[in-house]
């Protein structure tokens, strides 16, 4: 198309986005449409545990969706990942809406989810690593909120569809997952490939032109040449180190396997900490714990799942001023009182028998108000700007990968257990998230170290043997902000000096 500067920069932007918005409406779709009576009808009104099989069938696409990348990824590039996503939604999409029996409907969900998770093992690293490191963090942030938009979209529009008979009512809505899939594979036409990515395999003057093309320049101009030494000298760094197919699991002089680690665990943070409860189950959640009747549940729910939109606005204009680990620390702290009280609350209900049991069961809804709005504005966003960023160049693809699998192993693990633990286990379930929550605060606080403003390779430098990567990122931030420019050597030092 001959997009240059901010018009492309715009382009790379939107195209992120709008994988992202598609991401959120999967998440979203389905959770009201296993409360409506033709679909309970279709598939011979299925128990708690066929429906948890059902709905995470998708979360385990996704995690073979990673699977996938990892072998594959690094090989195709970014953009072509992206399109194959795309056809693997497309395909899931036409199976979902054609089917009439569980099976059928299971592979087409596995299938959907399998474009899912390629998509979303790629689209972060591709935006991180097209983007300057000032707006690294705004930016991806703004896609955890694109998925709270989808999310919203999804909801509402399954809920105005419970009005109309038939098997419409369920059908079209999945259906709309085909659209955003096609508008995706639109924008990547225009796109260009990662500029590290050319670099890595050898295609430097046309990773130089992106480059280029990107911040509206010559290759001449400063912020080029210097854009450019950087990448060749992370690229330089990489060669000394192994990368064969199993480099992404040892702990080599980029101390690779560690940060895979670190962004495996992100990952895990951002789904045991109890979002799928709420994201696929709200309205049966209200209806089995709470006690309230189907359509004040439907109608609540959707404006619980708005409260995740909003909350995502936060960290998309502040997180790169926030900062990374205080986000999660206080983030986690929130989720867990959020959690604790509805357990609390629900624990007095006694089934809403009484007066005094139905206001406890009512109370606890604003704690999945506030629940909500605390997750978007925290640990929505926070692990998935971690991954891309924690990672070597060598490793980012497949790394990218093994760190979001975490996401969608525990994704369908919270998925397929929710409808037996709400059933089951009634405002005892909530403790379980209550716990994980607050043993997420130290995690953070002790392993994760502050990237916030940091190029991808100041990241690399952090990293080195024998620096503390907590510690050695603050100095390098408190120089930065002084206006020095710190040596690596300075870093470690002041790292191991204070450890």
């Amino acid at each position: 198309m001959g997009w240059r500067g901010k018009k492309l920069q715009a382009g790379i932007t939107l195209c992120c986005l709008s994988a992202f918005i598609l991401f959120g409406y999967e998440q979203g779709v389905f959770g009201p449409i296993i409360e409506n009576e033709d679909w309970l009808d279709q598939f011979n009104h299925p128990s708690d545990t066929h429906t948890g099989i059902i709905v995470s069938s998708y979360n385990l696409g996704c995690l073979l969706g990673c699977i996938l990348n990892f072998v594959i990824g690094e090989w195709l590039g970014r953009r072509k990942v992206i399109w194959l996503a795309m056809s693997f939604v497309l395909v899931g999409t036409t199976l979902q809406i054609s089917s009439y029996n569980v099976a059928h409907l299971v592979v087409g969900r596995i299938i959907t989810g399998l474009g899912t998770g390629l998509k979303t093992s790629t689209v972060p690293a591709y935006q991180s690593e097209l983007c300057a490191p000032n707006l690294r963090g705004r930016l991806i942030s703004a896609e955890t909120l694109f998925v709270g938009v989808g999310i919203v979209v999804a909801y509402w529009f399954d809920y105005g569809m419970s009005f109309v008979g038939g098997s419409i009512a369920w059908r079209l809505p999945v259906s709309m997952q085909a659209v955003f899939a096609v508008g995706v594979i639109g924008l990547v036409f225009g796109l260009p490939e990662s500029p590290r990515w050319l670099y890595n395999h050898g295609r430097e003057q046309e990773a130089i032109q992106v480059l280029c093309d990107i911040y509206d320049m010559h290759p001449e101009d400063p912020v080029i040449v210097a854009e450019a030494a950087a990448i060749r000298q992370a690229v330089a760094m990489e060669l000394e180190i192994d990368k064969s197919f199993w480099a992404a699991f040892r702990n080599d002089e980029m101390r690779t396997g560690y940060r895979v680690f670190l962004a495996w665990l992100a990952q895990f943070m951002n789904q045991m900490c109890g979002i799928n409860l709420v994201v696929y189950y709200i309205p049966t959640v209200l209806r089995t714990n709470v006690g309230m009747e189907r359509e004040l549940s439907k109608i609540l729910g959707g404006f619980i799942q708005m409260m995740f939109m909003f909350g995502s606005l936060l960290p998309t204009f502040t997180l790169d001023t926030l900062g990374r680990r205080k986000t999660m620390v206080w983030g986690c702290a929130g989720l867990g009182f959020s959690m604790l009280m509805v357990a609390a609350l629900l624990s007095q209900a006694d089934g809403g028998e009484t007066t005094r049991g139905t206001n406890f069961a009512s109370a606890s809804v604003a704690f999945f108000f506030l629940y909500m709005l605390i997750f978007g504005a925290s640990v929505n966003s926070v692990p998935w700007v971690y991954v891309p960023e924690l990672l070597p160049l060598n490793a980012r693809t497949q790394g990218t990968a093994i760190g979001v699998s975490s996401n969608w192993l525990w994704n369908f693990t919270v998925a397929m257990i929710t409808p037996i633990i709400i059933n089951r286990l009634e405002w005892k379930a909530y403790l379980i998230f209550t716990a994980t929550n607050i043993m997420f605060i130290p995690m953070v606080y002790f392993l994760y170290p502050e990237t916030s403003n940091l190029s991808l390779e100041e990241i690399d430098l952090i990293f080195k043997p024998g620096v503390n990567p907590v510690k050695a990122s603050r100095e390098l931030i408190r120089g930065k902000q002084a206006g020095l420019e710190l040596h690596i050597i300075e870093v470690a030092v002041a790292s191991s000096g204070s450890k």
